[in-house]
Order: structure tokens, then C-alpha cells, then sequence
């Protein structure tokens, strides 16, 4: 996979959505002659360099839903995500946007008025199977339009060679930072190349801060919505950081390493301790490694990072009956579960999340699966978002050698991005 649940910041008019995938059936949208009302969907492809399409996934999906529901067909377009956020932007500023649209963010659409709430188009069953702190980072001044589609979920990831080595227990892994130091310490001195792995680099400086940030009771805004990314908390943990870099225990410039590279070195040997995702399982397998909740600075961390994508409903169309339909079909258990296993995912909903854990295959995903229902998201429903996480993805790393100074900046950056 590519970008996806590994940022998954609620991209600006469509989210971090360059093969365009070919549409299934006619363009456009509406009641035919023979009362047969056509929907336009348009999704991101999750497949990787022309492996698992989703156009093979949702053709499935679709056929099956058409069968049972002979007066409603489904306008399929599945797009590559480098190239999903302009074809949508062209859509809706030309008037043409899909009836659904599945990609990385929905607080634009919503602020714009265009969407239909996920009361709409949802029934009451479905809309309660959505697992809560899912459901609630798709509200917008209290009112949910964005449906959650997929999840991924952070943990601490040790390897357990490279612990034994140092002379550290893996199946007592590091709850503190004090811990943390400790053994990145003892890895160093057993020669771990490197022996905690901090990706500031600009593909996921986002991602990797916030964990850390919420360690220390820290994040991106406050309760009211306000950002705080200069609070004395998030000062106090890039202090930290900054400690663990100056001391020679992690990679040499955070600021110019990206996660996709250090999950690749983690894999290889050559990195004690990093935070991980889902995606990693089937590039760890056979090695020795250890899965945990995050550390935090006086004591384990009661959250972890969360991220998804959306699914949004546009009411130009006027088709929310049909759309329900889909949606509610959609959304079954069988198809979830499905998409999940096939791109080593989360569900959203709690009856796949279930199923899932009782399913001896999946024994790997198991701990994400449990920590899920703890997660925090992005500020997904505030529309400067995706602004804001572009600069802190590109600048943020500076953070590990001043604190202060750079916290401050973004801080101003943001404040003047709501005004």
C-alpha cells in the first residue's frame, strides 16, 4: 500500500487522495425510463503497484448489492490515490460529484454544505455498529457527515533479538520514557544500530509527533477546537526527544528520515524500538517482535494514534434512498471483514472487529484490533486541517533541535490558518 491509513489527515478537499482505474457502467447519475436509478461512487484504489485492486473488491460488492436490488445500479470509478483529490476537486467544482465518495477526508465537503448527515444515510442499525470513537471523529459541530470506511491503529513495536542482546526482557517492554531510555541506552551499548527509531521525516512528521505528543497529555488542539501545538506539553516532549537524539540514540537527522525507509531498516535488523502499524505485519513475518501500548512519559499512554478514511454522501443528486441502500448493504459484516483481511487493515465497525478477533488467522492483528476503541484522531472535522498538517509534516522535525522556537512558529501558522 501506499499513503492511506498511514497519514490519513483528513486531506483538504478530498483527503490525501496515477493510474486511474476504468469505471464500471456509464457515467453519470439518475432514474432512467425503466425506473432504474443509477448512483455514482467513486472510491481510492487500495491496491500496490497493480496488486488487490479495489475495482476487483467493490465490482464484488456492487454486483451482489445489484442483485438484491434490481431498480438501483452503482457508477463505479475507483481512482489511484495520487490522483483522487484533483479528480474530485474537477468534479465538484464542475457540479458533477459522485452521489458516494470513499477516500481521506470529509470536513471541506461538509463545511460546504454538501453532504448529506450520516442519519440520512445510514440506517439506525448500521450507524450503531460503527465503533464510537470512530463515529465521533466523523462529527462536525456536532453533526456526523463523515461515515468511517477503514481504520489502522499505532503500538510500540520492540524487536525481541535485538532486546535479548542488550540483556532486556522483551515480555517487559518499555512503559515510560525513563524505560525507554534505559534500554535504547542498553541497545546502544550492545551496538543496535539504531537503537529507537523517530521518523520526522515529512512523509509522516504528523503522525509521529502526535503519538508522542499524547504521551505527555499533549495533541494538536484543545477541547474547544483550538490549537495548542506550542503548549507547554508539547514543548516538554520534543524536549525529551531532542534528549533521546542529542544522546546518540536514535537516527542521526529525525528531521530527514521517513517511516516507509525505518520500518524498512526495523525489518532488516537494524532498529530496536519504533511506534508500527498493521501495514508491517506481513514484512515482519518470522521475525521475533513484540507489539505494546505506547510509553508515555509517567506511564503507559491511555490512547493511541487512530486513523482512517471516509466515506460521504453529496446530496446534488437527490438519491439519499438509494444511497442508504448501498451504504447499509456496503457496510455488512461480510464485506468488512473481506476488505479488511485483504489490505491487512481495521474494521470501523464493532460486529467485523469482533468477528476478526475470534478469528484464529488473524492472531497477528489481535492487539491492534483490542487497542482500536482507545484511539485518537486528527482534528479530521476542522476544515484548516489539512493545511496546518502539511506544514507540520514539513517542519515539525526541526522540533528535535528547537523546541521552542519551532512549536511557536507552527503555532502562529495555525492560528493565522482559522482566522
Amino acid at each position: 500500500m501506499k499513503r492511506r491509513l498511514f497519514a490519513l489527515s483528513a486531506a483538504g478537499v478530498a483527503g490525501a487522495l496515477a493510474l486511474s482505474l476504468s469505471a464500471c457502467g456509464s457515467g453519470g447519475s439518475g432514474a432512467s425510463a425503466d425506473g432504474v436509478t443509477t448512483i455514482k461512487f467513486v472510491a481510492a484504489d487500495y491496491g500496490s503497484n497493480g496488486d488487490n485492486p479495489s475495482q476487483a473488491y467493490w465490482q464484488g460488492v456492487i454486483e451482489a448489492f445489484e442483485k438484491k436490488n434490481p431498480t438501483i445500479k452503482v457508477d463505479l470509478q475507483v481512482i489511484n490515490w495520487n490522483d483522487i483529490d484533483a479528480q474530485v476537486k474537477t468534479m465538484v467544482q464542475n457540479g458533477d460529484q459522485p452521489d458516494v465518495l470513499q477516500t481521506g477526508g470529509y470536513a471541506d465537503f461538509a463545511e460546504s454544505g454538501l453532504l448529506y448527515s450520516v442519519p440520512e444515510v445510514l440506517s439506525v442499525a448500521t450507524e450503531g455498529d460503527l465503533i464510537p470513537a470512530m463515529a465521533d471523529a466523523g462529527r462536525q459541530d456536532g453533526t456526523a457527515y463523515g461515515i468511517p470506511f477503514v481504520s489502522s491503529a499505532r503500538m510500540f513495536l520492540i524487536n525481541n533479538e535485538l532486546f535479548r542482546k542488550a540483556g532486556l526482557d522483551p515480555e517487559k517492554p518499555p512503559k515510560t520514557w525513563a524505560e525507554v531510555t534505559a534500554a535504547a541506552t542498553a541497545l546502544k551499548k550492545a551496538g543496535v544500530e539504531v537503537p529507537l527509531g523517530i521518523p520526522l521525516g515529512k512523509e509522516e512528521a504528523q503522525a509521529e509527533a502526535f503519538i508522542w505528543m499524547m504521551g505527555n497529555r499533549g495533541g494538536y488542539q484543545d477541547s474547544g477546537g483550538a490549537y495548542t501545538l506550542n503548549s507547554t506539553a508539547n514543548v516538554e516532549t520534543f524536549t525529551q526527544l531532542k534528549s533521546w537524539v542529542d544522546a546518540g540514540l536514535t537516527q542521526q537527522s529525525p528531521a530527514s528520515v521517513n517511516r516507509t525507509d525505518l520500518t524498512k531498516n526495523f525489518a532488516s535488523g537494524k532498529v530496536g524500538m519504533l511506534n508500527g502499524f498493521p501495514g508491517q505485519l506481513s514484512e515482519l513475518k518470522g521475525m521475533d517482535v513484540t507489539w505494546t501500548a505506547m510509553p508515555g512519559r509517567n506511564e503507559q499512554s491511555p490512547t493511541t494514534l487512530g486513523v482512517a478514511d471516509w466515506v460521504m454522501a453529496f446530496k446534488k443528486g437527490g438519491h439519499k434512498k438509494e444511497i442508504k441502500a448501498f451504504l447499509d448493504f456496503a457496510y455488512q459484516k461480510e464485506h468488512t471483514v473481506r476488505f479488511a483481511k485483504t489490505y491487512n487493515l481495521l474494521p470501523v465497525t464493532q460486529s467485523a472487529r469482533t468477528a476478526l478477533q475470534d478469528d484464529p488467522a488473524q492472531k497477528a492483528l489481535k492487539p491492534f484490533l483490542d487497542i482500536l476503541p482507545t484511539a485518537t484522531f486528527y482534528p479530521l472535522s476542522d476544515p484548516t486541517w489539512p493545511g496546518v498538517s502539511a506544514q507540520i509534516k514539513t517542519q515539525i522535525g526541526s522540533a528535535v533541535s528547537e523546541p521552542q522556537k519551532t512549536l511557536d512558529a507552527l503555532q502562529q501558522a495555525a492560528q493565522q490558518a482559522g482566522q
